[in-house]
């Protein structure tokens, strides 16, 4: 089993930036690929980012490319999304995952963690 607690969500201006961390507990998590994804209200949840196993290949949405960068610290066992040139369709929960491959589909991923609010003010 693999426990995973998102934090760092908030309230920003839009132009701001903020920074997501996702921690894991329980199984090993240098074994995990790992994605963020969002959800808004009323929609349904999308892929944000994907991070490989070693952290050499990372992978974003079109929405996010060039703004949002994730990555991993293996030693604290620690994930992040941070988010540059927040616009408020960022708006949403944001929610880590682990899987078993690198993928952008929620089937992919078999842990989830409860997510962190994110909201972008204009």
């Amino acid at each position: 089993q693999v426990q995973l607690v998102e934090s760092g969500g908030g309230l920003e201006q839009a132009g701001g930036s903020l920074r997501l961390s996702c921690t894991a507990s329980g199984r090993i998590f240098r074994m995990y690929t790992m994605g963020w994804f969002r959800q808004a209200p009323g929609k349904e949840r999308e892929f944000v980012a994907v991070i490989s196993v070693s952290g050499s290949s990372t992978y974003y949405a079109d929405s996010v490319k060039g703004r949002f960068t994730i990555s991993r610290d293996g030693t604290s066992n620690t994930v992040y999304l941070q988010m540059n040139s927040l616009k408020p369709e960022d708006t949403a929960v944001y929610y880590c995952a682990a899987g078993s491959s690198f993928a952008s589909t929620i089937d992919r991923y078999d842990y989830w963690g409860q997510g962190t609010q994110v909201t972008v003010s204009s």
